[in-house]
């Protein structure tokens, strides 16, 4: 059962990279628009886990990407952004409920996970585009790249977690 878990943890950072490297960092919409899809690991990423565990694998999520991408560490410092604040926002998002040993993401209402992603995409942009751009001599394309990019993000991750999700019946 163990192993099984880490197993699917491994495929999911795996492909998760392969795609954003080999798909989406490739993907150019308007000049501007690039999704962000490998965040969807730190969504899937089991509630009661260890949290030095999902820092440390959010590190190196973001460093493969950065790697491939040459974008100077600046995934890895917004992952692992978001993965120390992810149970701030799960405690705003989900209030206590999240807290007690029988919860998961799955059993959570619709709204609530989509505001969770919505939550830690726009962190994890917010942080991302700000050190990218570093000037708030030009806050309005940080603006404009949360945004956009936020919103794309979003889709193709929701797309993403319903595709591949179990349903219940």
């Amino acid at each position: 059962m163990i192993s099984n878990y880490y197993f699917i943890n491994f495929i999911r950072f795996a492909l998760l990279v392969l795609v954003q490297v080999l798909v989406f960092n490739r993907l150019n919409f308007f000049g501007f628009i690039n999704p962000m899809v490998y965040l969807l690991f730190l969504y899937w990423y089991p509630v009661k886990e260890n949290r030095a565990l999902l820092i440390a694998l959010s590190f190196l999520l973001g460093l493969s990407i950065d790697f491939f991408s040459d974008t100077m560490a600046l995934h890895a410092a917004s992952t692992v952004t978001i993965a120390y604040l992810r149970p701030t926002i799960m405690r705003f998002v989900f209030g206590v409920n999240f807290e007690f040993q029988s919860f998961r993401l799955g059993n959570s209402t619709r709204v609530q996970q989509i505001a969770f992603l919505t939550l830690l995409i726009v962190v994890h942009h917010t942080f991302f585009y700000t050190l990218e751009i570093f000037s708030f001599g030009n806050i309005l394309l940080i603006i404009k790249k949360i945004v956009a990019n936020g919103i794309a993000t979003l889709v193709l991750c929701l797309l993403f977690s319903s595709l591949f999700s179990v349903r219940k019946e």
